[in-house]
């Protein structure tokens, strides 16, 4: 399959996701108080944020899948090995099953640490020493705006809990 037909699937998917996460999901299955003073803490803001930013994404895969010019002949598929890629989308499945089942014990934040490198290594990362970094400082930057800025709570875990 030609990357063009790739990318204008997966931007029909992504606007179609986007559709159904603005249309369905989030009015059915998020629920919000009716009197959150600050737009940005609603639970409704941030995923219509990202459903939206998810079909602007699609309309750019679409978009510049059509004008980008057409190559002479079609490059086969980037997967040279595919048993190992099923592997990883395997191992890729455990990690997201692990997460879910593991946060109630760790609490979101050491979770989040732990998937990230687990699937920075998955994915055989150039910048190993960045994506360390990155695993320890994203979620706890988050943990001290959501739970010491914005007043939200975080889940914490039954060994090490955060101030």
């Amino acid at each position: 399959m030609e990357d063009r037909s790739i990318q204008i699937q997966l931007g029909i998917g992504a606007i179609a996701a986007s559709v159904f996460l603005i249309s369905v999901a989030i009015p059915f299955w998020v629920s919000s108080p009716s009197n959150v003073p600050n737009i940005i803490l609603s639970p409704l803001f941030w995923p219509n944020v990202l459903s939206a930013l998810t079909g602007l994404i699609g309309a750019g895969l679409i978009l510049t899948s059509v004008v980008r010019p057409r190559p002479e002949q079609a490059a086969k598929s980037d997967v040279d090995d595919r048993p190992a890629a099923f592997r990883r989308l395997a191992i890729m499945a455990v990690i997201m099953t692990a997460t879910v089942l593991v946060m109630p014990r760790l609490g979101l934040v050491w979770t989040a640490m732990v998937t990230f490198v687990a699937t920075a290594f998955l994915v055989k990362t150039k910048h190993p020493r960045s994506a360390l970094v990155c695993a320890v400082l994203i979620p706890l930057v988050l943990y001290v705006f959501f739970a010491h800025i914005a007043g939200v709570a975080i889940p914490q875990g039954d060994f090490v809990r955060l101030p």
